[in-house]
């Protein structure tokens, strides 16, 4: 008995920190893909292997996530629910990039 209390001490602590981590406006994992979807584009369009409606598109897509994470940030907090949703959008645009920078279309180079 002379543990218990601070036993559930610790674990109403956990659970605090466990709840405090499910509903915070960071996000470092979105912010960090983003950044590095933003480079797989622009990688792609210098060197050719993205044609520009492609790359339109792909940024068309970059904006949308943008736009939901600032919705999932109004009210204070991102809850699970919102990142998980972030993360799928994420996962589609990346396979959306890797299929156009890997297709037959090349942007065809420039003389000048």
């Amino acid at each position: 008995m002379r543990f218990a209390r601070p036993l559930t001490i610790a674990l109403l602590s956990l659970a605090g920190l466990a709840a405090a981590q499910a509903t915070t406006t960071d996000a470092p994992r979105v912010d960090a893909r983003q950044a590095h979807q933003q480079a797989r584009i622009a990688d792609g369009v210098a060197n050719g292997s993205l044609t520009r409606p492609e790359a339109r598109r792909l940024q068309q897509q970059q904006r949308h996530i943008r736009h939901a994470e600032r919705h999932a940030k109004a009210d204070g907090t991102v809850t699970a629910q919102e990142r998980h949703r972030l993360h799928r959008l994420q996962d589609r645009a990346s396979r959306n990039i890797q299929r156009q920078r890997h297709d037959a279309q090349v942007q065809p180079h420039r003389a000048g």
